[in-house]
């Protein structure tokens, strides 16, 4: 092996760990695909991307994609469930996941053998010591049988019998099944890889030993290979797919950490520019710290918080009081907590955001274009939160003790009501508190189910339409206020629609008048509504209007409103009159306009019933067909 290949190998930054996963699986047929948005459009159930399956169930059920049945990418990924274990070794909010897939064109055996190979091989892979990895698969129960395949082919690349481990669904099943599983859709057993991280190496272990070596964080999780070939149905296995796929994940934290050799996340190439400028930015002396640990426990929290942000914002999650923006309110708020208890002002989180958007500019060019934005909303919560803190103390020092109502009212972190409760020698139920946190984040999740892609909150005749009036909406909006009116979010239901856009003053009655009676007209002239699949450039050059934060994949679907039609003009003189409205949209909508003028056999009109500030320089409008 070359002097370079060594190099390359022992000092691997995550630049390099994306391209060689990448270039693996391009190599072996799959096609790469871009990340999707951290907002789902296609999994009304959660509130951000929490996995590399969640944008590609559709296709792992069935459908054709239009890259193939072989791919490759790095997905964007948020999970919140464990916020309160950031800070230690391996847990994070924002991550990105490396996966290959087969939409039924390969499974065990190629998963396992490339997984194997990847990992171990200095040439093309990761260069890891085979002696150092574990491995487990499904124990089996009274739904699918014990996984003896997956086994052999370990033991056919190299894996010894005395390093596999059978474990149950709670473990070695994906989307794992444990507590209420309630889920429904693609979903099989998986095979994971372990590494042990640990100065001399841990050697063969038993069951018990191995799993006390994982809880300790000597072992962790680099990969898991899924194997979906079966169906759910609220929470029940209820047959096989007629296809089988393999979904894999390789969190990129994880595997920098193992490759760089390092014992924790945070002082990984990915973290560690934020963790310097955090560290320069930390002003109590050691002594003024509880411990240590509190120290870095909070540097890390908030390096991890920070990012998670950068990331909701690129991708248009605002932060509020209701479902993603609530997660992100919290976070940055956080944040803040965690930068004071280090003596940092709150305001000097904005300092972080450069050093993020330097490190990731490469992998996601738009999170540069959009710096401006992201720093104007982090700065917007600093400001907001300075107020809520003292609204807070003021509310706790008049004898109010209900951490969750401190936080869900003030925004009062429960850490901060903890403490100020220990200066009182007094103690703060944590556990009440979090019960009704979860209570708090499942209405959340309750709320945001009733959403379907493009804001949509069910798919009955009354909303389609109601989602068509928006298109016409925002194409007239355009026209009378000016070509820089964007979308920033939707919400269509089968009563009204509402729409928010960036404009940065009230609308005159005039205008508002002039956006009605334009879309009244469309409708009148009865224009057809035409649905398109091209080519993201393609769209692009014909001016489609893009929803706010999503990223769109190579293949697109196109929703035009109204066809081109040459008209005769003024003299002889003819002219081309392009589209009213060309939006990327999923769908679904009406096949004419004309379709508008009719609700429940009644007679409709296009009515704005109001106009109103949604948050600085974004406008809401609420507008119904009656």
């Amino acid at each position: 092996m070359g002097v370079l290949l060594r190099s390359i190998l022992a000092t691997m930054q995550s630049k390099e760990i994306r391209k060689r996963f990448i270039e693996f699986f391009k190599k072996r047929g799959h096609a790469e695909i871009p990340s999707a948005s951290l907002v789902p459009e296609n999994d009304p159930s959660v509130l951000f991307t929490t996995a590399g399956m969640q944008p590609l169930v559709p296709y792992l059920l069935g459908q054709p994609h239009p890259m193939g049945n072989k791919l490759v990418n790095v997905q964007k990924c948020v999970r919140t469930q464990d916020i309160d274990e950031v800070g230690d070794n391996t847990h994070d909010t924002f991550f990105e996941m490396l996966g290959n897939w087969s939409l039924g064109a390969y499974f065990k055996e190629d998963a396992i053998k490339w997984s194997y190979e990847l990992l171990t091989s200095k040439e093309e892979g990761f260069g890891l010591d085979p002696r150092r990895l574990y491995v487990t698969v499904f124990e089996g129960d009274e739904n699918v049988p014990r996984d003896e395949e997956s086994v052999n082919i370990w033991k056919s690349v190299g894996i010894t019998e005395d390093r596999i481990y059978y474990l149950g669904a709670s473990d070695n099943w994906w989307p794992a099944r444990k507590g209420e599983w309630r889920w429904s859709g693609p979903t099989g057993p998986d095979t994971e890889m372990f590494y042990d991280i640990t100065e001399e190496g841990l050697g063969n272990l038993s069951h018990q030993e191995f799993i006390k070596a994982t809880d300790e964080q000597q072992i962790v999780e680099i990969w898991n290979d899924v194997f979906m070939e079966y169906q759910a149905l609220d929470g029940q296995i209820v047959g096989k797919l007629n296809q089988k796929n393999v979904d894999t994940g390789a969190g990129l934290e994880r595997l920098a950490m193992v490759l760089q050799k390092k014992n924790n996340i945070f002082d990984t190439d990915l973290f560690e520019p934020i963790m310097a400028k955090i560290n320069n930015l930390a002003t109590l002396p050691p002594s003024e710290m509880s411990t240590s640990d509190v120290d870095i426990k909070s540097k890390r929290i908030v390096a991890d918080h920070v990012r998670t942000a950068v990331f909701m914002i690129n991708d248009g999650v605002l932060p509020s009081n209701t479902d993603r923006g609530y997660i992100l309110r919290r976070l940055i708020r956080r944040a803040i907590w965690h930068s004071s208890k280090m003596g940092a002002g709150g305001g000097e989180i904005l300092s972080l955001v450069d050093p993020i958007v330097e490190k990731y500019q490469l992998q996601y060019p738009n999170i540069l274009e959009n710096v401006g934005m992201i720093k104007s909303e982090i700065n917007k919560e600093i400001d907001k939160f300075g107020k809520t803190l003292d609204r807070g103390i003021k509310e706790f020092e008049s004898g109010e003790r209900d951490a969750f109502l401190l936080f869900t009212s003030y925004g009062f972190p429960f850490e901060l009501t903890r403490e100020l409760a220990r200066e009182r020698g007094e103690t703060i139920d944590e556990s009440e508190f979090q019960k009704k946190m979860k209570e708090h984040q499942d209405l959340s999740r309750a709320g945001a189910a009733q959403k379907f892609a493009g804001g949509l909150a069910d798919h009955k005749e009354e909303t389609v339409r109601l989602h068509t009036a928006h298109h016409l909406l925002l194409a007239a909006l355009q026209k009378v206020l000016g070509s820089d009116v964007k979308q920033r979010g939707s919400n269509i239901t089968s009563e009204r629609l509402r729409i928010d856009f960036s404009f940065g003053r009230k609308m005159t009655p005039e205008e508002v008048k002039q956006v009605e009676n334009l879309v009244n007209k469309k409708i009148e002239e009865k224009l057809p509504v035409v649905r398109k699949e091209m080519s993201k450039g393609e769209a692009e050059k014909l001016g489609a209007q893009m929803e706010f934060g999503v990223k769109y994949g190579d293949m697109v679907s196109v929703y035009f409103v109204g066809e081109p039609v040459l008209r005769q003009g003024y003299a002889g003189q003819s002219k081309m009159e392009e589209p009213f409205s060309i939006e990327f949209c999923g769908g679904p909508h009406v096949s004419n306009t004309g379709d508008l003028a009719q609700l429940g056999g009644k007679a409709a009109k296009f009515k704005i019933m109001k106009e109103e500030a949604s948050s600085a320089g974004v406008r809401r409008i609420k507008a119904v067909l009656g």
